[in-house]
C-alpha cells in the first residue's frame, strides 16, 4: 500500500514538473513575440546581401529619394508597429504604396510569383499582392 502511494506521488510530481518546464520554454501565446526579433532576420526572403545592397543604394540616393523613402514619408508609430513580416498590410498603408525605382529593383532578387517589391514609409516591402501579406521588409534609418 505504501509503495502505491509513493508511486502515485512520484507520478504526480513528474507530471507537474513537466508542465512547469513547458511553461518556461515559450509555449505560451504572448502578444508581439518575434515580430521584430534579430533571430528572425534570416528567415525572410531578403538576405544580408540584399539588405546591404539596398542600403547602399539608399546612401547613394539620399539627396533625391523617391516618394515612400523620403523623411516626410515616414510612418506614424502606430502604423509602423503594424508593418511586420508575415503580417497583413493595414488598409491605411495600402494607399501609400509606391513602386520601387528601377535601379533599386535591379539590385534585389526577383520577387516570387504574386509578389512585388514596393516602397512604403521608409521600407522596401516584399508584398504578396493577392493577399496583402508582408513577405519581408528592409528598413532604412532616416537621419
Amino acid at each position: 500500500m505504501r509503495s502505491t502511494k509513493w508511486m502515485l506521488a512520484a507520478g504526480i510530481f513528474m507530471l507537474t514538473s513537466n508542465f512547469a518546464l513547458a511553461q518556461d520554454h515559450g509555449n505560451g501565446h504572448g502578444k508581439g513575440h518575434e515580430k521584430h526579433g534579430d533571430d528572425d532576420q534570416n528567415q525572410g526572403y531578403y538576405r544580408d546581401r540584399d539588405r546591404d545592397s539596398a542600403r547602399g543604394w539608399y546612401v547613394e540616393h539620399q539627396n533625391k529619394l523617391p516618394p515612400g523613402l523620403a523623411k516626410k514619408d515616414r510612418l506614424p508609430p502606430g502604423l509602423e508597429k503594424q508593418l511586420v513580416r508575415r503580417g497583413t498590410l493595414p488598409p491605411g498603408l495600402q494607399k501609400r504604396l509606391q513602386p520601387v525605382p528601377v535601379d533599386l529593383e535591379r539590385r534585389l532578387l526577383p520577387p516570387p510569383p504574386e509578389c512585388a517589391h514596393v516602397l512604403v514609409g521608409g521600407h522596401i516591402v516584399l508584398l504578396n499582392q493577392r493577399t496583402n501579406v508582408v513577405v519581408d521588409l528592409v528598413d532604412f534609418e532616416v537621419r
